[in-house]
C-alpha cells in the first residue's frame, strides 16, 4: 500500500513510537525501502526545503572525506570512495568534502578528541566561506563504515551542530549502518547529545527481515511544504514506502529492544569481546585496533594488494564470514552473539592473520 493520500495503523504507530526514542525535535518521518534511499529523500528535502524558504542559490552540499551514503546517484555523489564513485563521475553532482575527524590520522600524541576539533576548524572554514551557497552537510557519526571504519570522537558531532545552526545549514546524520544500537546507543547522535535536522534510518530498523528505511525530520522543514501550491509540496515517492508488513516487522524489534534491554545486554557484549580480543590487538601484523559499541576494526599490515580476498577465503577455512574493506578487517556481529562464537571469532582471526603473514 502506497502512502498517497491514505494511512495505515502500522505506519502510524511506527511513526510515533520513532518519534519519542529519536533526537529531539524529529516528528516527522518518509519511508522508503534502503538506506541510499533515505539519504536521496533528504538531500531532495533540504534542497527543496531552502528553495520554498526563498533562498534558492542554496543547492550544495558538504560530506566528510572518505565517506560513503549509497550508490543512488545524489548519494553516491556524496561519497569520497574512487572505487564506488569513478565510474559514474560524469553523472554526478558535484559536491564538497572537508577533512575526516577519523581518529587514525591525528598526529602523534593527538588525541581524538583535538583531532576532531581540529577538522572541525577545516569545516568552519568552508561553511565561513560557503554557507550561502550550501544546503547541507551529510556525516556518518561516529563511525564512517564502508570507509575503513574510521571512528571519531563525538566532539566533531557537537561542533558540526554549532556550526550548521550559526550558518543555516542544515544538518544530515546518515545513521543507516549505525543506527538502532550498533554505537551503544539507541542513535550515534545521542553520544554527542544533538539532534540532526534529517536523520536517516535503514538496516536495524527492521532488524534485517523487510526492506525498509525513514528519513525523519523537523517541524520547521515539515511547515515549509504545507502549502496548497503542489510545486510546493515533497513530490516524492516509492511503490512501498512505508509498506504495512515492513512497518510490523520494524515494530516487532523494537518491542524486542525494549523487553530484552539489548542496549544494556550488548554493553556486556561489547567489554566481553573487547577483553577477548586482546591477542588481536597485540598480534604484529594488526594496528590502529579500535573499537565503538559492537564494531571492532583493525588495520593489517600488508602491502598486499590482494589482502581483502586471501583474508575473505582463509578465514571461510575457519568457519568466519569476513569481508575486510581493503587492509581493514572489522566485526559487526548480531546482537545475539554468545562467548562460543567470540571465541570462535577471535580465534578463527589470529589463525587468519598468521596465515596470511607470509604473503604480506
Amino acid at each position: 500500500m502506497i502512502l498517497a493520500g491514505f494511512t495505515h495503523e502500522p505506519v502510524v504507530q511506527l511513526s510515533e513510537r520513532l518519534a519519542r526514542i529519536a533526537p529531539a525535535g524529529l516528528g516527522h518521518c518518509f519511508y522508503a525501502a534502503d538506506g541510499s534511499s533515505a539519504v536521496e529523500i533528504a538531500l531532495k528535502m533540504s534542497f527543496h526545503y531552502w528553495r520554498n524558504a526563498g533562498r534558492p542559490h542554496k543547492t550544495g552540499f558538504v560530506s566528510l572525506a572518505n565517506g560513503y551514503h549509497g550508490e543512488t546517484l545524489g548519494a553516491l555523489a556524496l561519497g569520497d570512495i574512487s572505487l564506488f564513485k569513478r565510474t559514474y563521475a560524469s553523472l554526478l553532482t558535484r559536491t564538497s568534502q572537508v577533512p575526516s575527524p577519523d581518529g587514525r590520522n591525528a598526529e602523534p600524541g593527538e588525541n581524538d578528541e583535538a583531532f576532531a576539533l581540529r577538522c572541525a576548524g577545516a569545516l568552519e572554514r568552508h561553511l565561513e566561506a560557503h554557507h550561502a551557497e550550501t544546503a547541507a552537510l551529510v556525516l556518518e557519526p561516529l563511525v564512517q563504515c564502508a570507509g575503513g571504519m574510521g571512528m571519531y570522537h563525538p566532539a566533531y558531532l557537537r561542533r558540526s551542530r554549532e556550526l550548521c545552526s550559526r550558518y543555516e545549514v542544515h544538518l544530515i546524520a546518515d545513521e543507516i549502518a549505525v543506527g538502532f544500537g550498533r554505537t551503544g546507543t539507541m542513535f550515534a547522535c545521542e553520544q554527542a547529545q544533538i539532534a540532526p535536522d534529517f536523520l536517516c534510518l535503514s538496516k536495524g530498523l527492521s532488524a534485517g527481515y523487510l526492506p525498509l528505511s525513514v528519513t525523519m525530520t523537523t517541524d520547521a522543514v515539515y511547515g515549509a511544504f504545507w502549502d496548497d501550491e503542489v510545486t510546493r509540496g515533497f513530490l516524492h515517492s516509492h511503490s512501498y514506502s512505508g509498506n504495512p508488513l515492513a512497518c510490523r516487522a520494524a515494530l516487532a524489534s523494537l518491542d524486542i529492544f525494549e523487553h530484552d534491554s539489548v542496549l544494556d545486554a550488548n554493553r556486556r557484549r561489547t567489554r566481553e569481546l573487547t577483553d577477548l580480543a586482546a591477542p588481536i590487538r597485540e598480534h604484529p601484523g594488526v594496528r590502529h585496533f579500535r573499537n565503538n559499541g559492537m564494531i571492532w576494526a583493525f588495520d593489517a599490515v600488508t602491502a598486499d594488494p590482494h589482502f581483502s580476498r586471501k583474508f575473505f577465503r582463509e578465514a571461510l577455512s575457519h568457519e568466519l564470514l569476513l569481508r575486510p574493506l581493503g587492509s581493514t578487517v572489522y566485526f559487526m556481529p548480531p546482537y545475539v552473539i554468545g562467548r562460543d562464537e567470540m571465541e570462535l571469532l577471535v580465534s578463527g582471526t589470529l589463525r587468519t592473520l598468521d596465515a596470511l603473514r607470509g604473503d604480506t
